[in-house]
């Protein structure tokens, strides 16, 4: 089966000297939702809660989304569920010490971003308001930059262009990723497990406090990209059919945390803090999450169960901040930075 997923690579180039802070995903996210609410919103309302279209508004349905209501999904009661998108700058080399990001003038920017469900189909409105921020400009300066390319990278990461400065429509694409019913070329086996590399900071959490690298366990990392999967694909792409077997994705998503509790693990993580400016609480956020390798270890049959989850985890990334780019990972044996 095809789930809608997509990945975007934009390219900007920069009209003046720009600076950027060592990782730009908080920065970008804001310019993005200020732009797309402007583009989307019909009754000008200054809040959206209590708008008569707040269940249709395009602006709602991908980077506010509602909270469902008490009872509304199979794994438990949730205060909100993941918006369908997730935003992938380019990412400094975490563990020196952090220094801005300096881009001349004529010089591109690039960074990507992930659509999920819906919000695939509102790819041009979510191209024109990232069309729209960047030319008002980013950074303290507010440097303005032209979006030159939108590029849709295949499952591989390969780049088909589907739209060029000034063109007025997009190029068709396959805006899907198959769901992988088994590992390929032997990606899990008992022999050498299911590895990712983490790099971007990872950030799961128990009753609301992170987990350092030795609180750490298999059905954690499982849990969060299995819960994360299933809210998406529930909220956001209704007409996504769950794994065989399995009625409902939350359904699917319960039977997969269970078979990660027999897992054992080999970790080669540490933890990085990092430092954000949350301009909506006007002060400076200290966050942190887990770098590097992480090889989850088990009998053969329950690593094809897992591999599928995993291997979508490289498009929705898991943990706190994930919209913004943080917790993303990709399977592989070789070790992460």
């Amino acid at each position: 089966m095809a789930l809608p997923l997509a990945r975007y690579r934009f390219t900007a180039i920069a009209q003046a000297p720009l600076q950027l802070p060592p990782y730009a995903g908080s920065l970008l996210r804001g310019q993005f939702g200020a732009a797309l609410r402007q583009g989307a919103c019909m009754t000008r309302q200054p809040a959206c809660a209590g708008c008569p279209l707040l269940a249709t508004c395009p602006y709602t349905r991908v980077f506010e989304a509602p909270a469902p209501p008490k009872g509304g999904h199979a794994l438990q009661d949730f205060s909100q569920i993941p918006n369908p998108y997730v935003i992938e700058p380019p990412a400094p080399h975490w563990g020196q010490p952090p220094q801005d990001r300096h881009i001349a003038p004529g010089e591109a920017l690039q960074f990507n971003l992930v659509l999920i469900g819906q919000a695939v189909e509102q790819l041009p409105l979510v191209l024109f308001a990232f069309k729209r921020a960047l030319e008002r400009g980013l950074g303290h300066h507010r440097v303005p930059l032209v979006l030159q390319q939108v590029e849709w990278l295949d499952d591989h990461d390969q780049p088909h262009p589907i739209w060029q400065q000034n063109a007025t429509t997009l190029a068709d694409h396959d805006a899907t990723v198959p769901w992988a019913d088994s590992a390929a070329d032997g990606a899990a086996t008992p022999d050498t497990g299911i590895s990712l590399r983490v790099h971007t900071p990872l950030r799961l959490q128990s009753q609301g406090r992170p987990l350092r690298p030795a609180q750490l366990t298999p059905r954690a990392l499982v849990s969060a990209l299995a819960r994360r999967t299933a809210l998406l694909m529930d909220f956001h792409a209704p007409g996504a059919p769950a794994p065989v077997g399995h009625a409902t994705w939350g359904e699917a998503a319960r039977a997969v945390i269970h078979l990660a509790s027999g897992l054992q693990d080999q970790r080669e993580l540490r933890w990085f803090d990092w430092a954000r400016y949350s301009s909506r609480q006007q002060q400076t956020m200290t966050l942190g999450g887990v770098l590097g390798r992480w090889t989850l270890l088990g009998d053969a049959q329950a690593l094809e169960r897992l591999y599928p989850w995993l291997r979508l985890g490289q498009w929705l990334h898991a943990g706190k901040n994930a919209p913004m780019g943080l917790g993303a990972n990709k399977l592989g044996n070789d070790r992460a930075g």
